[in-house]
C-alpha cells in the first residue's frame, strides 16, 4: 500500500589482443592500451575524442606520461577492438603489448634509502612500466609489458643488491616479509654476527690503544707500521664494514647517493688517508663501521616491528579447511584449494576460512577481526560470514562464495599493505626535500673537513674526523620514514578495529577535515522501519491491536507493513485463531481494508480515518468499565448541542477530564508525529481498535558519536532525503544542530561542497557508499558505512567502516589527528636533532662525536620516529 506521510528510508571485461583487459563490475569491460604516440596534452584530448565516438564507452583515462589509456565500457555494446579502433582512428597507432603487474618480497629493503637503490636498478629494465617500492612492507610491485619475464626484473632487484625472497609471479610461494621475520631475527643474521665481531676487534683495539700505548709494532707494509691496536681496528673495519662496503659498491653502480655510499666513502676516505698520508685514523674507520652497522641492525628491528603489526592481519586468516566431499565425508586441503562452492566445516573455536554463507547449524561468531565488534553476532542458515573471524559456539557449515585471494580479509590486507603507495602531502614534502637535503649536507661535510685546515690553519686531523660526521649526519633516513611509518602503523591499527583506511592520504585528510556531513537514514539511523508504539484502545491488549494489524498487512508489499508484521510475530500476537484478511484492497495512498473474521477493518493514515468519518478530536482509551467510549461509536451520545467550541459534547469530554482519557488528535498522534514516526489507526467500521507507530529508529551510539565529534571541534551536519518533520526529530534525538532535509542525491552532493567552501579544512562525508555515492566523491573523504562483504564500499570508498558501528566515526577521526601529530613530531625532531648535531660539529667548543653522531642522528632517531609511529596502535574505539 502506498502512503505519503510514512517515514521511510529515500530511495537516496572482454579480453583485447591489444593491451590488458579485465573485467569491472556488473556488465561493464575495462581495457588499457598502450599507446606509445601519445606524448602529450594535445594528443591526448584527440584520443579521447577518438574514444569517445565508440558507443557504450562509460570513462576515459588518458596517461601521456606513460602512453596508456584506460577505457571502462558497456561490454553489451562494445568491445575492446572497438575502443582500439577508436585511438586508431584518432590516427594513432596501439602496440601489441600489454601490461602484467608482479610483486616481489624484498625483506632487505627496509628504508627509503634502500627502495632508491632498487627503483634506479629497474629503471634501467627494458619493458619496466612503472614501479612501486614499499619500504615498511618489504614489497616491490612492477607494472611491465608482456615481452618481459619477471626473472629479468629479479635479476635487475637483486643487481642493486637485495635478495629476493619470493613473488607472485609464475605461481611461485611467496613469503611475505613478516613471515621472514619469524624464521630469522636480525640479531642472528650474518651482519649481526660480523657486527658483533668487529665490536669485539674493535675493544680489543682500544684496550691496546690506551691500556698497552698501542704496544709493539707487529708489521710493515708499504713503509707503514701497524701497531697491535691498528690491527685490531682494520679487522673491526674488515668483519663489521663488509656489508657497508658491498651497498656502498650498489649504490656507485646505480649512482645513488645514499647512507651506504656515504659511509662507505668516509670509511675508505679515513683508510686512505692512515695509510696513504700518515695519519692514524684507524680508529675512527673501525668505529664507523661497527656503529653504523649496529646502527643499521637497530633500524631493521624497528621495521620488523612496524612490519609485524601488517602480519598480524595476514595471520587472521587460516592456512586450511575442513572441505566437506562428496560422498559426505571430510578432508583438509590449503585455503588456497578452495572454490566458489564449496561446503566447509567450522567448529568452535576455528576460524572461518573463507567468506560465504551458513547453510547448516547456527552459532556466535566473533567479526571483530574484519569489523571491529567487541560482541560475538549470532548467525543462523542464510547469513554471510567472513573468512578470518572466529566460531565461537556451535557447529556450522558455510558455502563458499569467495576464493581466498577475494575474500574480504584478503581485500583488507592488500588495500592496507597498498596504503603506503599513497603518499601524504608531508611525505611528498620530505621526499622534495631529501633531494636536496643529502647532497648539501655532503658539500657541507667536504667544506667542513677543507675550509678549517686551509683558510685557518686548524688542524687537519680534528676537521677531517668532523667532515666524517657531517656525513653520516647527512644522511636523511630517519627523517624520510618518519611519515611511512606513521602511516603503515596508523592504517595498520585502524584495519585492526574494523576501519579501512585506503591510503596515507586519506589519512591524513581525515586528521584535517573541520565538518562532517552524515547520511541520515543507513548511518544515524539503523535505516530500515520498526514498530516502536503500540496504543490499544478500549479493553484491548497490544496484542490484539497487532493481530488485527497483521492480519491486514500481510497482503501488503509495502515497508510499514513488513514492520507491522515482523512485530506482531515477535510480540507472540501470532496465535491459532489469527487470520488473514478477506477482500483485501490497498487504498493508495491512505491504508489497506479488508475483511477479518466478516468484519471490515482498516487500517491507514489518520486522515483516511477522519475521512471515513471518526471524529478523533475525542478517541479515548478507558479501564473496563469506564464511562467514556470512543466518539463515533456506537456508544457516543447524539446530542452535539451541548458541545464546546472543539466540537466535543459537553458530557464526554467532562467524563475525559474526570477519568484521565486519552486523547488521540489533540496529543498522541501529534505528539508521535513529532517525533518522526509514521502512525497507523486500526479500526472497524464503527470503532478505533488502536494505533501502531513506526520509524526508523536511531542507531544507540548515534547521539553519543555525534557529541564525540563535537567534542573535538568539529561541525556535524546531517543530510537526508526524508520531509522535514522527520529530520528534525531525528537530529534532535542525536544532538545535531544543522541539518539539511528533503535532498535528492545531487542536493546532497552541492551541500557537502557548500560545507567544503566553508571550512578550511575541508568535510568528510559518513553514507551508505551505494546511494550517497556521488556526495561521498565530492567530499574531500568519503567514509561508506557497513562495507564488510559489500566490493562496490570497500573499492570506491575512501574509508570504509567495516561494520555499521556509527560509533566507529570519533575513533577514525582522533586516530587520524593522532597521526597527523606523530608525523608532525616525526618530522620535526628528526631535522632538529639533525640540525643540532651539525651546529655542535662546527662550533669548536662543543664535541659531536661519530658515536654521537651514528647512534643519536642516525639509529637513535631511527628508533624514535619508529617508536612514536607505532604508539597510534594504542588508540581504542573506546578511549
Amino acid at each position: 500500500m502506498t502512503r505519503a506521510d510514512a517515514s521511510e528510508p529515500p530511495d537516496d571485461e572482454e579480453p583485447a589482443d591489444r593491451g590488458s583487459a579485465g573485467d569491472a563490475d556488473g556488465d561493464g569491460g575495462r581495457v588499457e592500451l598502450d599507446v606509445p604516440d601519445m606524448d602529450c596534452a594535445s594528443c591526448a584530448n584527440k584520443v579521447e575524442a577518438g574514444i569517445s565516438g565508440v558507443d557504450g564507452v562509460d570513462d576515459i583515462e588518458t596517461r601521456p606520461a606513460s602512453g596508456r589509456v584506460a577505457v571502462t565500457y558497456d561490454d553489451d555494446s562494445a568491445t575492446a577492438s572497438d575502443v582500439a579502433d577508436g585511438v586508431e582512428a584518432a590516427g594513432y597507432d596501439v602496440a601489441d603489448t600489454s601490461v602484467s603487474t608482479v610483486t616481489f618480497d624484498v625483506p632487505d629493503m627496509d628504508c627509503a634509502s634502500c627502495a632508491s637503490k632498487v627503483e634506479a636498478a629497474l629503471d634501467g629494465q627494458p619493458g619496466v612500466v612503472s614501479t612501486s617500492t614499499r619500504p615498511t612492507a618489504g614489497t616491490v610491485r612492477v607494472e611491465h609489458d608482456d615481452d618481459t619475464h619477471p626473472d629479468a626484473l629479479r635479476d635487475g632487484i637483486e643487481s642493486a643488491g637485495y635478495d629476493v625472497t619470493g613473488s607472485d609471479a609464475d605461481g611461485d610461494e611467496s613469503t611475505t616479509p613478516a613471515d621472514d621475520a619469524e624464521d630469522r631475527s636480525v640479531w642472528a643474521s650474518a651482519r649481526a654476527k660480523k657486527t658483533f665481531l668487529g665490536a669485539g676487534f674493535l675493544a680489543l683495539g682500544l684496550v691496546a690503544e690506551f691500556a698497552f700505548g698501542g704496544l709493539a709494532t707487529v708489521g710493515t707494509v708499504l713503509d707503514v707500521a701497524f701497531s697491535v691496536a691498528d690491527v685490531a681496528f682494520l679487522a673491526a673495519t674488515a668483519t663489521a664494514g663488509q656489508e657497508i662496503l658491498r651497498g656502498g659498491y650498489y649504490s656507485a653502480k646505480n649512482r645513488q647517493l645514499d647512507i651506504d655510499f656515504l659511509m662507505s666513502a668516509a670509511i675508505v676516505a679515513a683508510i686512505t688517508a692512515s695509510v696513504g698520508f700518515g695519519e692514524h685514523y684507524y680508529f675512527e674507520a673501525a668505529t664507523l663501521a661497527v656503529l653504523f652497522s649496529f646502527s643499521e641492525l637497530l633500524e631493521g628491528y624497528a621495521m620488523d616491528r612496524t612490519r609485524e603489526s601488517l602480519q598480524e592481519l595476514v595471520e587472521l586468516s587460516p592456512d586450511e579447511a575442513t572441505r566437506k566431499r562428496v560422498d559426505g565425508g571430510t578432508e583438509t586441503v590449503p585455503v588456497e584449494a578452495l572454490a566458489v562452492g564449496d561446503v566447509v566445516v567450522v567448529k568452535p573455536g576455528e576460524k572461518v576460512p573463507a567468506d560465504g554463507v551458513v547453510v547448516d547449524g547456527d552459532t556466535a561468531i566473533n567479526q571483530a577481526p574484519v569489523t571491529g565488534e567487541s560482541v560475538p553476532v549470532d548467525k543462523t542458515v542464510g547469513d554471510e560470514v567472513y573468512a578470518g573471524t572466529i566460531n565461537e559456539a556451535g557447529y556450522v557449515e558455510v558455502e563458499v562464495e569467495a576464493e581466498a585471494s577475494d575474500s574480504t580479509l584478503s581485500r583488507i590486507v592488500s588495500l592496507v599493505e597498498d596504503a603506503e603507495a599513497n603518499r601524504t602531502d608531508r611525505e611528498q614534502f620530505v621526499e622534495r626535500f631529501a633531494d636536496y637535503y643529502t647532497p648539501a649536507m655532503v658539500a657541507l661535510a667536504i667544506g667542513v673537513a677543507v675550509v678549517p685546515p686551509v683558510a685557518f690553519g686548524a688542524p687537519w686531523t680534528v676537521w677531517f674526523v668532523n667532515g666524517i660526521v657531517m656525513l653520516v649526519l647527512a644522511c636523511p633516513c630517519a627523517f624520510v620514514i618518519s611519515t611511512p611509518v606513521s602511516v603503515v602503523s596508523g592504517v595498520t591499527a585502524a584495519a585492526r578495529n574494523g576501519v579501512l583506511v585506503k591510503g596515507g592520504n586519506h589519512l591524513e585528510a581525515m586528521g584535517n577535515v573541520d565538518a562532517v556531513a552524515v547520511d541520515k537514514t543507513g548511518t544515524l539511523t539503523k535505516g530500515e522501519l520498526t514498530v516502536t508504539d503500540v496504543v490499544p484502545l478500549g479493553d484491548r491488549t497490544e496484542a490484539d491491536v497487532l493481530r488485527c494489524a497483521r492480519g491486514l498487512e500481510t497482503k501488503s508489499e509495502h515497508p510499514i507493513a513488513d514492520a507491522i508484521v515482523a512485530a506482531a510475530d515477535a510480540n507472540g500476537a501470532v496465535g491459532a485463531t489469527q487470520a488473514t484478511a478477506d477482500d483485501f484492497q490497498s487504498v493508495t495512498g491512505k491504508g489497506v481494508t479488508g475483511a477479518l473474521h466478516g468484519t471490515d477493518h482498516y487500517a491507514g493514515k489518520p486522515a483516511w480515518f477522519d475521512d471515513l468519518g471518526f471524529e478523533l478530536e475525542h478517541a479515548h482509551v478507558v479501564d473496563p468499565g469506564g464511562a467514556a467510549t470512543a466518539a463515533g461509536s456506537e456508544g457516543a451520545p447524539a446530542d452535539a448541542a451541548q458541545a464546546d467550541a472543539s466540537g466535543v459534547p459537553a458530557e464526554i469530554r467532562d467524563v475525559c477530564e474526570r477519568d484521565g482519557c486519552l486523547n488521540l488528535a489533540e496529543d498522541t498522534i501529534p505528539r508521535l508525529q513529532r517525533e518522526g514516526k509514521t502512525v497507523i489507526l486500526v479500526g472497524t467500521e464503527d470503532e478505533v481498535e488502536g494505533l501502531v507507530a513506526v520509524a526508523d529508529e536511531v542507531r544507540p551510539d548515534a547521539r553519543r558519536a555525534v557529541g564525540a565529534l563535537q567534542s573535538f571541534g568539529l561541525e556535524v551536519v546531517m543530510l537526508t532525503g526524508d520531509n522535514e518533520g522527520t529530520a528534525a526529530a531525528v537530529a534532535e534525538q542525536v544532538g545535531v544542530d544543522d541539518y539539511r532535509a528533503g535532498l535528492l542525491p545531487e542536493d546532497k552532493v552541492d551541500a557537502v561542497r557548500e560545507l567544503d567552501e566553508t571550512y578550511d579544512g575541508g568535510v568528510a562525508m559518513v553514507g551508505d557508499g551505494v546511494n550517497d555515492a556521488p556526495a561521498l566523491a565530492t567530499a574531500t573523504v568519503g567514509v561508506a558505512m557497513g562495507a564488510a562483504g559489500t566490493d562496490t564500499a570497500i573499492e570506491t570508498a575512501d574509508v570504509a567502516l567495516m561494520s555499521d558501528d556509527v560509533g566507529k566515526l570519533p575513533y577514525l577521526y582522533d586516530l587520524s589527528h593522532h597521526a597527523n601529530d606523530v608525523i608532525r613530531q616525526n618530522i620535526f625532531a628528526s631535522l632538529g636533532v639533525k640540525a643540532a648535531l651539525a651546529v655542535g660539529v662546527a662550533v669548536p667548543f662543543v664535541n659531536v662525536s661519530l658515536a654521537l653522531a651514528v647512534l643519536v642522528g642516525d639509529a637513535g632517531m631511527t628508533l624514535g620516529v619508529t617508536g612514536n609511529a607505532l604508539r597510534l596502535g594504542r588508540i581504542r574505539p573506546d578511549d
